[in-house]
């Protein structure tokens, strides 16, 4: 258990340093928890610089441990707005919520552009711990990409969060992204808002601030879901 608590640790120093994916690594922070009988649907918009990248997903659980969803993706550049790629993912909880120091889980993606012959792969691991009142959780990613007019080859990104359990409706937390063309952190904001026995809206919104020359100034984020 200490073994798995320095490797955390180290991971989270250590990271920083090593990412390497091109384009901004600003999305979302993955948990590494599924829910038996989980249905939702989800709408993520990440905006920069007059530019924004949508997403529009499906998602349910399998089982208790696996949960699978599909992605429809839109740009807009310069006031056009097109269909830019469709994704597959998967994630399994590795460990039972507090079996371990820290709790594991693993995220797959496939991705295809439908603008042009690339594609994408990449695999997460998703690193989550409480301390009281305060949660944190990590995503350590490998990517690779490949197709026409492309540099085929391995990139790693970071992603990390802290959060505060104020109330299941709010929660205040700040973020930090990590990639070839991306250092940026900033705080969110997020909670549930709850309907009915399963069934319920959670939200999150932040904005990120770009560290260094090559990150936008500010990247703003908007992740809305609907469990049911």
């Amino acid at each position: 258990m200490k073994y798995r608590v320095i490797t955390f640790t180290g991971a989270l120093f250590l990271a920083p340093l090593m990412a390497q994916a091109d384009g901004s690594a600003i999305d979302k922070v993955y948990h590494p928890y599924v829910q038996p009988l989980e249905r939702e649907l989800e709408w993520r918009m990440i905006t920069s610089e007059g530019d924004s990248l949508q997403k529009l997903s499906y998602g349910q659980s399998l089982s208790d441990r696996l949960y699978v969803e599909g992605y429809l993706t839109a740009s807009e550049e310069n006031d056009n707005f097109r269909l830019h790629s469709y994704e597959l993912e998967a994630k399994w909880q590795l460990t039972e919520q507090g079996e371990y120091a820290i709790d594991w889980g693993l995220v797959t993606e496939l991705e295809k552009s439908n603008i042009r012959d690339q594609w994408e792969a990449a695999t997460g691991l998703l690193m989550e711990k409480q301390w009281g009142r305060w949660v944190g959780a990590a995503n350590l990613w490998l990517e690779y990409e490949w197709g026409d007019d492309i540099e085929e080859e391995f990139e790693t990104a970071l992603s990390m969060q802290a959060r505060y359990r104020l109330s299941p409706k709010f929660e205040p937390a700040i973020e930090y992204y990590a990639g070839e063309e991306t250092r940026a952190i900033g705080p969110v904001a997020l909670g549930d808002i709850r309907f009915s026995a399963g069934k319920k809206l959670h939200w999150e919104t932040g904005v990120l601030f770009g560290v260094g020359k090559q990150s936008p100034n500010a990247t703003l984020r908007f992740l809305t879901e609907f469990e049911f």
